[in-house]
């Protein structure tokens, strides 16, 4: 790896009020993108402000640096890597400056990402419809330089139909607004870099008018090389803003873009047609689009099985598939008036009768069933990506697109190359405009498998020409597709492209390499997975079987993160909570992975897995399983973080804090005979002081108080006639909230159940969680082996094995699994359920009989992230409206911070505190005082607690409560 500049990055520190990042392993970290290759930067700038972004572009040019400017790096066609100094826009860039509803434009910062520019755009009922499947965390920035199009763009056009100009940023530093300007231009006083560019432009563009005009195919889905049509002369102006959309960073850097907006759509109704043969799905586009849908979208048979087997599409799936169709088109309406949309509908089924195919449209028409639908069809590529096999669908060809016409037969001629080639493709995405994604599957640690991928691309693109058709239809140029315009659109034009390249950046600054003078496409020292890639062997403690690799399938675990950036998102779901706080790439699972896999290939020097900078990127990890079930391609950080800290604990040895987490179900039983000597931390001056100094505990929150009442029955409980369970009694809740067990308890005894407690030899039972948080695998084996062991005749028996706490159940069901060989531990798992699963399931099963009165205050619901990864909180909900006329509202929230003992450490409880502060304390705050709260999770309880001064129960008490004659009785 180069050495960086230190120079250099001194003078940035003392230019900028943003970051400056120029560490290997922040350089490693930008060092790809969602495309194969990987490119070490020589730094990153992160601005903060415009006059950032003009220091650091005037420093480039006084440097002689190279410069690349980066949004959310989902590009897949390695646009955003590169030996350049990297401009991160979306840290801080990502404002929107101005809206006009009455004009119906707006005008933003380059970094705002297009989901949260149009949840701030829903108020004024507008948005912007260049609606991309990456729109939770893609960029505008990076969406005007790649000219990107989305899924409705028959109906709303692309990039270049959208943005309307841009302040911009020359390769020398000089800004120039790009906009519409007349043919003549007297009587315009610029600047003369500025009237200079624009008068070469407009000139450039009646002199080539000629050969530009034919020098392209006709298909709406043409973004390769530069927009140089937009240069000739018509009967209108000439907008500039044209030559910089889908230029990739190579022209100029964007500092504010204007955008026309669209009213939001008011209905929507939606057909999944299914055909029977691929082939028939492809002719049928042509006519479909004939019916004025909205999108028209494919996936194929291998994307539903796939799909399928992805926990939080499956159900999803299962409801809008009709048998075991070759192929969907997803046909969407979106008229003003909804009975039109229906008749559409009606329309779409009579096409399809016509077309030979009777009862074979699902109609969708209501609004959450609709967006469950459309989640499916924008995970595509990351569905494919979950396959674990070395071989993944590598992009190279994903982006051509043909007139629909020869869709057919042009996807029936590529699907022969694929099988001579030896692999296969899936196939998914703009069945309307002729533009399918398909990847084939590749190993591209393979000499041999980058061969066939360039002999792929060679047929493929000859095909397409052949057909008039484009091979970059909206992922853009980048490393993968630059090479190849000379061969689609002849040399004339490609000499072109580099005049206006030359004319704008004469020296090759902004972005070399990406559209003109390009490397090529399989050079493999710019791949991510270069020729000399190894990974040793690896010491590892958990299972990772299921993948291949060093480390028993550690490496290849670690290596399923593609870069797609799904954990960027800041939607209503958990992933990921330390992103949401900081913004920063370290701190998000793509860039943990990319470090990460950096560490065990050797890239980041020697012992870099056990190094302070690795546990500095895992240090805000809050282990909340989210990644585990949100991360299409199921990257598990949780359970990588284990592993790193499991290798820092045999390098360092554990540290105090760490021991005394870990340790608590072993000394906790001794703690509850002496509460107060412990509980003194809380009360006694300067105590919390004295313990953080020496243990790491943050003086700033109390401690969990512990209670000489711990729980310490045996059982068993409830009616000796009643249906036999087991009562997994945790540590927290034994020791700090018996009453929580004890409501337990009450709830399930009247619900019918014989409740056996959990118990083995000696001490209480525990689940491992606090080992496995420090890294201790060899002890959490140890506890799983014993809990196993106690419950074994349990097992045997068939009983429920029931808990209250969620991170201590849900190890039962993920660790234990991971920890322990063999079926016992996978039985176990299979009967492990929270209390409130368990009540669910005994209601579906008509064996409830919970006698409960109704609940006039409405319940507030705060779910912990493991009951969200497990796909749990419909149960909790389920079970809190087994009481009459109870109003359950649920928290739209990640993470509430406190994460176990993360919130309690001195260096993370400010991040703690952040992390609450997004959404869950404001929420509560806002509750009326007669609201009820409610969290399972006890370290969530707590940080409502200290973070608003209120008290959340467990669900279970608000059961309790509404039990007949409750109060009187007792566990």
């Amino acid at each position: 790896m180069s050495s960086p500049d230190t120079t250099l990055e001194a003078r940035l520190k003392n230019a900028i009020e943003g970051d400056v990042l120029f560490d290997a392993f922040s350089r490693g970290r930008y060092s790809t993108d969602a495309s194969f290759y990987q490119i070490m930067p020589q730094g990153v700038a992160v601005p903060k402000t415009d006059a950032d972004l003009e220091a650091i572009i005037g420093i480039a040019h006084e440097e002689g640096l190279t410069l690349l400017p980066r949004g959310g790096a989902t590009s897949q066609s390695g646009q955003t890597v590169g030996e350049s100094l990297i401009v991160d826009f979306s840290t801080y860039l990502r404002k929107i400056l101005t809206v006009d509803p009455e004009a119906v434009t707006c005008t933003v910062q380059p970094g705002i990402v297009l989901d949260q520019l149009n949840a701030q755009l829903k108020q004024h009922g507008l948005w912007f419809p260049v609606d991309v499947s990456t729109a939770s965390r893609a960029t505008i920035g990076g969406m005007t330089g790649n000219n990107s199009c989305g899924t409705r763009s028959i109906r709303y056009g692309i990039m270049r139909d959208n943005v309307t100009a841009i302040d911009a940023i020359l390769a020398d530093g000089t800004p120039m607004r790009f906009d519409e300007v007349p043919h003549k231009l007297s009587g315009i006083n610029t600047p003369s870099t500025v009237s200079d560019l624009t008068r070469d432009l407009l000139q450039f563009g009646r002199k080539q008018k000629k050969h530009i005009t034919r020098a392209f195919p006709g298909v709406s889905r043409r973004v390769g090389g530069y927009l140089l049509d937009g240069l000739v002369p018509g009967d209108g102006p000439v907008n500039l803003a044209q030559i910089l959309i889908g230029s990739e960073g190579t022209l100029a850097f964007s500092k504010a873009i204007d955008l026309k907006l669209a009213p939001l759509p008011v209905n929507r109704a939606l057909g999944i047609c299914h055909f029977p043969t691929f082939r028939k799905a492809m002719e049928a586009a042509q006519h479909i689009v004939e019916l004025g849908p909205t999108a028209v979208e494919l996936i194929d048979k291998n994307l539903i099985d796939l799909a399928r087997d992805i926990p939080m599409f499956r159900t999803t799936v299962n409801r809008f598939v009709r048998g075991k169709p070759e192929a969907l088109l997803f046909t969407e309406f979106a008229e003003d008036n909804q009975v039109e949309n229906l008749r559409r509908l009606k329309d779409l089924d009579e096409l399809m009768r016509d077309l030979g195919h009777k009862n074979a449209v699902v109609e969708a028409v209501g609004a959450e069933f609709q967006k469950a639908i459309w989640e499916v069809r924008k995970s595509g590529l990351n569905i494919m990506m979950s396959m674990k096999s070395d071989g993944k669908p590598v992009s190279f060809i994903e982006d051509c697109a043909v007139p629909l016409e020869h869709l057919a037969d042009y996807t029936e001629r590529l699907t022969e190359v694929f099988e001579k080639q030896g692999t296969r493709g899936t196939w998914y995405a703009h069945a309307s405009v002729g533009c399918l994604h398909v990847r084939p599957v590749l190993n591209l640690k393979l000499e041999k498998d980058t061969a066939t991928m360039r002999a792929i691309a060679e047929e493929a693109f000859e095909m397409v020409r052949e057909y008039k058709g484009a091979h970059s239809g909206e992922h853009g140029d980048g490393l993968v597709r630059s090479e190849f315009h000379k061969d689609m659109y002849g040399r004339k034009t490609v000499e072109l492209f580099e005049q206006v390249k030359d004319r704008f950046d004469p020296d090759a600054r902004m972005n070399p390499g990406k559209i003109v003078r390009p490397s090529k496409m399989n050079d493999r020292s710019l791949f991510r997975y270069k020729p000399d890639y190894t990974v040793p062997e690896i010491d590892t403690g958990l299972d990772w079987s299921a993948w291949t690799g060093a480390g028993n399938g550690f490496q290849g675990a670690v290596e399923m993160c593609n870069n797609n950036g799904a954990c960027r998102k800041f939607d209503a779901s958990v992933m990921c909570p330390s992103y949401r706080v900081t913004r920063n790439e370290k701190d998000v699972t793509r860039g943990r992975a990319n470090t990460l896999r950096l560490a065990i290939s050797g890239q980041l020097g020697q012992d870099a897995l056990t190094s302070p900078e690795m546990a500095e990127t895992m240090k805000h990890c809050v282990s909340c399983k989210a990644c585990r079930r949100e991360c299409p391609t199921g990257v598990d950080m949780a359970k990588m973080k284990i592993e790193v800290n499991r290798a820092h604990v045999q390098h360092y040895g554990a540290s105090l804090h760490d021991r005394l987490v870990a340790s608590l179900p072993r000394y906790a039983r001794l703690a509850s005979r002496i509460p107060w000597l412990p509980n003194m931390r809380n009360w006694l001056p300067g105590a919390a002081i004295i313990m953080e100094k020496f243990t790491g505990f943050s003086r700033h929150r109390p401690l969990p108080r512990w209670r000489f009442d711990a729980f310490r029955g045996k059982g068993p409980f409830g009616p000796a006639d009643g249906r036999e369970a087991v009562l997994f009694v945790d540590t927290f809740n034994r020791y700090f909230e018996p009453d929580t067990v004890h409501a337990a308890l009450r709830v399930l005894s009247a619900a019918g159940t014989r409740i056996h407690i959990a118990q083995g030899k000696g001490r209480p039972l525990c689940c491992g969680r606090t080992y496995l948080s420090a890294g201790l695998v060899e002890d959490a084996r140890a506890e799983a082996k014993r809990f196993l062991d106690a419950v074994k005749p349990h097992l045997e028996a068939g009983r429920a094995i029931i808990g209250l706490e969620p991170s201590c159940l849900f190890t039962l069901r993920d660790e234990f699994p991971s920890l322990l060989t063999g079926d016992e531990a996978s039985r176990l798992a299979e009967s492990a359920v929270l209390l409130e699963q368990y009540l669910v399931r005994e209601k579906k099963a008509r064996r409830l009989s919970l006698k409960l009165r109704a609940q006039k205050q409405p319940i507030l619901l705060h779910g912990h992230c493991h009951q969200k990864s497990f796909a749990a909180m419909g149960d909790v909900v389920g079970a809190l409206k087994l009481i009459p006329d109870a109003k359950v509202e649920t928290v739209q929230s990640s993470c509430c911070g406190m994460a176990g003992a993360y919130g309690y450490g001195a260096d993370t409880y400010e991040m703690s505190m952040a992390m609450g502060e997004a959404s869950l304390l404001p929420a509560v705050r806002e509750a009326n005082e007669k609201t009820l709260l409610v969290a399972d999770g006890f370290s969530c309880r707590h940080q409502i607690h200290d973070g608003t001064g209120r008290t959340a129960r467990h669900s279970v008490h608000i059961l309790d409560d509404a039990l007949s004659g409750s109060k009187h009785k007792k566990g």
